[in-house]
């Protein structure tokens, strides 16, 4: 194969693992390739992936503009603003949502001329002596091959036969960034992460919104004090959350769906205009390896890997949402980071304990390191402490004092084991625990940290005061 053709490093996939892969690997020193289908509403080129394209970045754009909407509507009456007249241009607010796409995956092009990675628009395949092929948008192939391959594909979402996506009123995440309008009645099965923030979207802006959620418990994965909390919020804001609710059939009749389900009470039927399919996500894994090159799967369909991210077959590596862990896109980021410094030679560290976990409606939720009930069944011995925000200055200020901060730590060595916020800003109020967990920091460390005042960080300050019963602004134990 001529030289122009091979190159040290091929990446499949260009989400945010791997582009950012790539861009590492180039920075390294190593010719670098990135192969990638996606196409945007243009129908060219977008890089990014789902999360950039059709995920995380379009939901949280949506989610600001829906926010605004309701704070206008009415949110700032108690501040002495009255505005009047207010009203929803969702075609509008689709096409910002669209031009915020446009402007970052552009960037991400930008990215890749600057620091010489070659990009190849199409479809990547695995085949065997570490080559891949590239099938164009015309079934046009090519090959390339590589001294290693990064395989970062991401995930799609999980189909159920119960309701199948016709991309008009029954669709998955993606068809729910697009509505032309707000619909009446929207029904969104799954109460996770997805279903909750896009829910969270259309009920702002007046839609009567139902979630059907299978599980019997509310956020699993969160602390069940903050998932509490969450699930009283959304339901004061006119959510209609049914846990334990099997859907058992979903079809589309004219403009409508009608929609039945079980749950504890017996057999129900309710007609939609639109219903969301957001039941997770599952390793986009199809067609991606050729008989020649069988990289091996666990029984859930996710790449198997070794300590350096390695597959099965040498110098071919597998990072995000196609391997073990969350599915996250900081996750599968500094995933690709460290699998480019592998093939480097240098030995990268990443702590998977201290991922953050973030959902972005209102209030937004973030947790980083072990929940109560974890550590308890773990036999740990913890302390806990919290604060709520309607004790704190910037909160009150703010006119949002939902929710609080729960710090836990271990009680012999006072280390921070986790925290969790229910809250205003609690994405961004994540990142300070997320540090001081990555210096295996003590809730001691954290009060002997001064904080500006008045800040919604002060939060933390007094979360971490509690544990040891030294909260200065509200009563103690």
């Amino acid at each position: 194969m001529s030289s122009e053709n091979h190159f040290e490093v091929v990446v499949i996939g260009g989400g945010p693992g791997g582009y950012v892969a790539a861009i590492r690997c180039a920075q390294l020193g190593l010719k670098t390739a990135c192969v990638d289908d996606f196409t945007g509403k243009d129908n060219k080129a977008s890089l990014g992936g789902t999360c950039l394209n059709v995920g995380c970045i379009p939901s949280k754009a949506l989610l600001e503009s829906s926010h605004h909407y309701e704070k206008l509507s009415h949110g700032l009456e108690e501040q002495g603003i009255k505005v009047s007249g207010v009203e929803i241009d969702v075609p509008a607010m689709i096409k910002n949502k669209d031009n915020i796409v446009s402007r970052l995956t552009g960037g991400i092009s930008g990215l890749f001329k600057a620091n010489n990675v070659t990009s190849f628009h199409g479809r990547g395949k695995l085949l065997a002596n570490k080559q891949v092929q590239i099938t164009a948008n015309k079934n046009e192939t090519s090959i390339i091959s590589a001294d290693s391959i990064i395989l970062a594909t991401g995930s799609r979402p999980i189909d159920i036969p119960t309701a199948k996506i016709n991309n008009k009123n029954i669709v998955d995440s993606t068809g729910a960034l697009d509505f032309d309008g707000t619909p009446k009645k929207l029904g969104v099965i799954g109460a996770g992460v997805i279903g909750l923030e896009l829910g969270s979207v259309w009920s702002r802006l007046g839609s009567d919104v139902v979630l059907l959620e299978a599980q019997n418990e509310f956020l699993p994965a969160a602390d069940k004090k903050i998932a509490a909390e969450a699930k009283r919020q959304f339901k004061k804001q006119g959510l209609d959350i049914k846990m334990s609710a099997r859907v058992t059939k979903a079809v589309s009749k004219g403009k409508k769906v009608l929609l039945n389900y079980d749950d504890s009470s017996g057999q129900h039927s309710i007609e939609l205009d639109k219903l969301i399919v957001s039941v997770g996500r599952r390793p986009n894994t199809d067609n991606l390896f050729a008989p020649e090159a069988p990289i091996e799967l666990d029984e859930r369909g996710f790449v198997e890997v070794d300590e350096i991210w390695q597959t099965n077959i040498p110098s071919i590596y597998a990072i995000g949402d196609l391997i073990r862990g969350p599915m996250l896109a900081h996750k599968a980021s500094e995933e690709g980071v460290a699998v480019a410094e592998v093939i480097y030679g240098e030995e990268p560290e990443l702590n998977y304990d201290v991922i953050p976990s973030v959902i972005y409606t209102s209030p937004e939720i973030a947790w980083v390191g072990q929940t109560e009930q974890h550590l308890k069944s773990a036999g740990r011995k913890i302390k806990i402490g919290t604060f709520p925000f309607a004790a704190s200055g910037r909160a009150q200020a703010l006119g949002d004092t939902t929710g609080m901060v729960k710090m836990i730590s271990c009680a012999e060595s006072d280390q921070i084991l986790g925290v969790h916020i229910i809250g205003p800003q609690a994405s961004e109020l994540i990142a300070e625990a997320v540090l001081a967990m990555e210096y295996s920091a003590s809730t001691e460390d954290l009060a002997l940290t001064i904080h500006a005042h008045p800040t919604l960080s002060e939060a933390l300050h007094e979360a971490a005061l509690a544990v040891n019963n030294r909260a200065l602004h509200i009563p103690n134990k």
